[in-house]
């Protein structure tokens, strides 16, 4: 959904609502785990910290969505449970206009409570501008014990104005991979607890 002004909370609520029971645009459940011909592939890894402790607060932040928090996009409802069939809307401010945007999460990755790896993934809904997956990760380098974030997508143009503006769009996508990185260091910070809401 395109706007010329920002959505008002209600109908946010509306369009999640709406959301529900929308079908994946895409197929198959997974495709950002394998090597497809079909769409653009990216991915952003960094360091964000190091150690047991520091891989904990990541996980803790993914689970609060923290890599959302960049200013021109942010996600509804902001306590959303990151667990599969979970619905979510994704704002975007763009060069003079929004857009609402509906994601389900679709899977889990890593391992128990006490893993080394935590994240999921969420795919986009048909009223999405784009179709694809796109999968948020935190993990312990086994050789370092540094503590890495990675985010990976792959998506293609799913609206008639993102097949038009694709080269802005490819843009955005990379901004976003690089302010959720930056995101997800601010929310490692030991005087920013990644309970702290500031969405």
């Amino acid at each position: 959904m395109f706007a010329a002004v920002r959505p008002t909370p209600p109908a946010i609520d509306r369009f999640i609502c709406n959301s529900q029971a929308l079908p994946l645009s895409y197929s198959p459940v997974g495709i950002v785990r394998t090597e497809t011909t079909h769409g653009d592939h990216d991915e952003e890894v960094v360091a964000i910290g190091h150690g047991r402790a520091d891989f904990q607060r990541a996980r803790s932040a993914l689970e609060a969505w923290k890599q959302f928090d960049i200013g021109w996009v942010e996600l509804f409802p902001a306590d959303a449970p990151v667990v599969a069939g979970t619905v979510v809307a994704v704002l975007i401010r763009h060069f003079g206009f929004w857009s609402l945007n509906g994601c389900r999460v679709v899977y889990a990755v890593g391992d128990s409570d006490q893993g080394a790896r935590f994240g999921f993934a969420y795919g986009t809904l048909t009223n999405h501008a784009k179709a694809g997956e796109e999968l948020f990760e935190v993990f312990l380098d086994p050789q370092t014990e540094d503590v890495m974030y990675r985010i990976r997508a792959v998506s293609w143009p799913h609206a008639m104005l993102t097949r038009l503006g694709q080269p802005i769009v490819r843009l955005l996508q990379a901004r976003f991979r690089k302010d959720s990185a930056e995101a997800m260091k601010r929310a490692m910070r030991p005087d920013r607890r990644p309970s702290d809401s500031s969405r």
